[in-house]
């Protein structure tokens, strides 16, 4: 088939429904412009086989900037998916953008690292090839290393730009590049503008022979002496103290083998066990069920925990593929066969600001002038802790880290004491800009090692938090939007949120929304004023004080997520299990009186 016969088929497919007016457009574009000649084989094999679906899966539309970059499904073709063409458009429009912007006192540099995912190297030296093409010398991390890291080594060697490729906790089937700027936080506006617009004229994209330019110094491969300076940084964050406890870790299959246990035996721990079947370096993730390697998904401690019991562990430690984000399970007591319980974000959060913030008191290195920062959707136990601490807490960013690390620069770095969104990220330090799952491993290893000589557990610790501040209860819920329709779908649902909002969900009425695209206040039929950032996302506000209900669509996957919270003081606590299991019950409410609503849309 010729590119003329396959245009009339195209056009065809799109005239019987096939295949969407925006698929169709885009799959002319790259039949007929010589930038996308590479790839008219592979196109034209597509419409003779007629394979109509995953032609519009790829093309229908182009894959976007979200909270964590350019993040999606690998395909061998497509503006929406991850390819040799669409990474390589992100990483010249980056080049130009910076060319275009920076002022660097020196000559002009880009940090590149990789993970552990299916194609990551070969990403990350089409991205050196590309950086060096447009002129910069890249600093290379030439082996599976930490997005933190990455970030770090922005900062180091005084880079203009970053690029981690790696897709986070996503399934197998997908990759992606986080941009980083010269503060080794992730773009924000507005630089995220101006990059997208320059990846939008990419026309050719020359390649530099990455051999040939480490030959000649323009490509550094700088992996073990960056290793050592930001193990260093991360060491330094810690606070001392007991470190008899015994520890199961497992970075699934990611890249936290290359930091986690050398930073814990740096730190004294020598009772940790690297978990065997989830340590070798796999982008398929075996060994993990769904093969979706998220700390987010309790089932991924399923097999850890029943390791840890038979061993006698004390905590379980996981770092996601990328190593940026934590989570952990320990057991209730300290009693031999205690169950074990599954830490949320939210909880790991409230525990590393009391510990961290109680430890900067004790030595007394904190002060008013200091602050902590979360986002929207994070637990508002932590702001409660904070003012006991007598910090500020910066509460008023929308989801993505990238805010959490711009804010650190606004505020000024030598206030910062941590930074936590509910998704399991955190950051205590001011070495690097993103989210960093090492130093919350060592911190959390610290705090159980304490509390473990004190007698006392993690759990314990976060009952003894609700009973000084309330019980504070999260929920998340994830409503999957595929394809075309379903981003269809997720306009409408935030349309009528804004519009039409449900007069009440679990039988408790909705007083007030608070919509960040408009930034205005919706109460007692009367619209003011919002102040905050703008984004999409809607606020419910209930009757009972505490509780409220916060809409988003994802910025990296095809959902929209809902943030359910629930306080209840503790002039007002019965008991904290009633408290809890109340909670619950209304949140079970609340999401079934949701999805029959969502349904009419």
């Amino acid at each position: 088939m010729n590119v003329k016969a396959a245009l009339v088929r195209v056009d065809a497919a799109a005239a019987d429904g096939q295949l969407s007016g925006s698929a169709a457009a885009n799959i002319r574009q790259w039949l007929t412009e010589p930038r996308y000649a590479a790839y008219v084989p592979a196109i034209l094999a597509h419409v003779a086989e007629g394979r109509w679906q995953p032609l519009d899966d790829v093309f229908w539309t182009v894959i976007p900037f979200g909270t964590g970059g350019r993040r999606g499904r690998m395909y061998e073709i497509g503006t929406n998916a991850i390819n040799e063409r669409t990474i390589g458009e992100s990483a010249r429009g980056l080049a130009d953008y910076v060319l275009g912007t920076a002022r660097p006192d020196g000559p002009l540099a880009c940090a590149i690292a990789y993970d552990t995912r299916h194609r990551s190297r070969q990403f990350a030296e089409l991205c050196a090839g590309i950086l060096v093409a447009a002129g910069f010398r890249v600093y290379l991390l030439d082996d599976y290393r930490s997005t933190p890291e990455l970030s770090f080594l922005v900062r180091q060697r005084r880079c203009a730009c970053g690029i981690m490729v790696t897709a986070s906790h996503n399934p197998p089937s997908d990759n992606a590049v986080k941009v980083y700027w010269s503060t080794g936080g992730q773009i924000v506006p507005p630089h995220d503008a101006g990059i997208i617009a320059c990846v939008q004229r990419v026309e050719d994209i020359p390649v530099a022979d990455v051999r040939s330019a480490a030959a000649a110094g323009q490509l550094v491969r700088c992996t073990v002496e960056t290793d050592d300076a930001y193990l260093a940084a991360v060491a330094a964050q810690g606070f001392g103290g007991p470190r008899a406890i015994r520890i199961l870790y497992s970075p699934l299959h990611g890249v936290g083998a290359s930091a986690v246990e050398p930073l814990l035996a740096r730190a004294g721990f020598r009772d940790v066990e690297m978990y065997a079947p989830q340590a070798a370096p796999d982008g398929d993730f075996p060994n993990v069920p769904g093969h979706v390697a998220n700390p987010e998904n309790v089932r991924v401690f399923d097999a850890l925990i029943e390791h840890a019991a038979h061993q006698g562990a004390d905590l379980v430690l996981v770092t996601d593929p990328d190593a940026d984000r934590l989570g952990c399970a320990a057991p209730r007591t300290l009693e031999p066969g205690s169950p074990w319980g599954v830490l949320s974000g939210n909880q790991i959060g409230a525990l590393l600001a009391d510990y961290v913030l109680a430890q900067r008191q004790t030595a007394g290195t904190l002060s008013p002038r200091h602050y902590v920062v979360k986002t929207l959707v994070t637990t508002e136990l932590i702001r409660s802790i904070a003012d006991a601490h007598g910090v500020r807490t910066c509460g008023d960013l929308h989801v993505g880290f990238k805010w959490i690390g711009a804010r650190i620069d606004q505020e000024g770095p030598d206030g910062f004491v941590l930074g936590c969104e509910e998704s399991h990220g955190y950051l205590v330090g001011t070495y690097a800009r993103d989210k960093d799952g090492v130093v919350a491993c060592l911190l959390m290893a610290e705090l159980a090692a304490r509390l473990r000589a004190q007698g006392r557990t993690l759990h314990d610790r976060l009952d003894e938090l609700a009973r000084r501040h309330g019980v504070y209860s999260e929920r998340l819920i994830a409503m999957e939007r595929e394809g075309a329709e379903g981003l269809a779908q997720m306009q409408r649902m935030m349309h009528r949120l804004r519009t039409e909002p449900p007069r009440e969900l679990g039988q408790c009425e909705v007083t007030g929304v608070l919509d960040y695209l408009q930034l205005q206040v919706l109460r007692d039929g009367l619209t003011q004023p919002l102040a905050g950032p703008r984004g999409d996302m809607v606020v419910l506000e209930f009757a009972q004080a505490g509780h409220r209900l916060a809409v988003r669509p994802s910025g990296t996957e095809p959902r929209v997520k809902i943030y359910l919270f629930a306080h209840t003081p503790p002039e007002h606590l019965a008991s904290l299990a009633a408290a809890r299991r109340a909670h619950d019950q209304w949140f079970d409410q609340v999401d079934d009186d949701l999805r029959t609503w969502s349904r009419e849309l």
